[in-house]
């Protein structure tokens, strides 16, 4: 594990430099400058020069960065090394496309298991991965996994979390729109795709010219 203290700003960009790397070893690209590397990444040279340097790596002069390694270093950063294993509990629309997205794998996460409370849903399998019932969480024979995602309605957000948190999960990706409480010592992110939309509507009545309304956020 990286012992490096890296700032909160410079780990919300780690993900981003990983990503392009993928995308560039895809392509074929051993090396990267940092221009290159900024440019693609939607911010300027000094910012990932600095970012970059919190790991220790700071590029060949005239050569840039060896994008395998540095996919390396970053994956060893966010703890990416080997497959973080996740689990996913709630099966509708959303959890279900969660719980195929083929991008998790690629990203250094497996799908550990897949919760619902849906008779029709549970014995059944998601890419491989059975489904269980929501009350096999943290049983005896489930699947160890430090992250959970929750993608179940609003008022059933607060249990599913408790749950999670009580079967020893540590960090929480919550898609349901409310404000989760859970003890120190677990991580918990929100995506609430309703105020992301709103937020871009904003800019776009704005970039037309017109007065923008803003709303509550669900």
């Amino acid at each position: 594990m990286n012992t490096r203290h890296i700032p909160d700003a410079t780990v919300g960009r780690l993900p981003v430099y990983l990503r392009v790397l993928l995308e560039l070893a895809a392509s074929g690209n051993a090396t990267v400058s940092s221009e290159q590397l900024a440019e693609l990444s939607g911010v300027n040279a000094a910012k990932v020069r600095k970012d970059l340097s919190h790991l220790g790596s700071y590029g060949t002069r005239g050569v840039g960065y060896d994008v395998d390694y540095l996919r390396y270093e970053i994956s060893a950063a966010l703890g990416l090394a080997d497959d973080a294993a996740i689990v996913i509990v709630g099966l509708g629309n959303l959890g279900r496309a969660l719980a195929n997205h083929a991008g998790f794998r690629e990203r250094g996460f497996k799908v550990a298991a897949v919760y619902d409370v849906d008779p029709a849903k549970v014995g059944t399998s998601m890419d491989g991965v059975p489904v269980r019932h929501l009350d096999d969480l943290g049983a005896s024979d489930s699947p160890v996994a430090s992250i959970g995602l929750i993608a179940v309605p609003a008022d059933s957000a607060q249990e599913v979390a408790n749950r999670m948190v009580a079967a020893g999960i540590t960090a929480i990706l919550n898609f349901a729109p409310v404000v989760l409480t859970v003890p120190d010592g677990v991580a918990v992110r929100k995506v609430d795709l309703t105020l992301e939309l709103q937020v871009l509507n904003f800019y776009q009545q704005r970039h037309r010219g017109g007065s923008p309304v803003v709303t509550e956020s669900a």
